[in-house]
């Protein structure tokens, strides 16, 4: 089927929505994308973007802020320094007031 969206696509759409200074969670977007259970694949999906500037990966994070995704990152701290100029605190790779800062799709 030509016409339909591939799983990693509905990923990328779903977090070029996300706005800079805010994150998501691997979940949050599968949930959106009509996958709940499916929270591994976005970081998976995720994982193939390297070299593309035009899907935020940086801010996407697990279900209690946590940077886990940053050892896909060029450098050791790229991830953290990406959400940092974006004015998002992070401390010992968590996001600080995640609550505040979560972006629901």
């Amino acid at each position: 089927m030509p016409d339909e969206i591939s799983f990693f696509d509905k990923v990328y759409a779903q977090v070029q929505l996300i706005p800079e200074g805010r994150v998501s969670t691997f979940g949050a977007i599968a949930r959106k994308i009509g996958s709940p259970q499916s929270a591994r694949m976005v970081g998976y999906a995720l994982n193939t973007l390297q070299g593309r500037d035009d899907v935020p990966a940086h801010r996407v994070v697990n279900r209690k802020g946590m940077l886990t995704g940053k050892h896909h990152f060029q450098g050791t701290n790229l991830m953290q320094q990406l959400l940092e100029n974006e004015g998002v605190v992070v401390k010992n790779n968590q996001v600080m007031d995640f609550d505040k800062l979560f972006w629901q799709p």
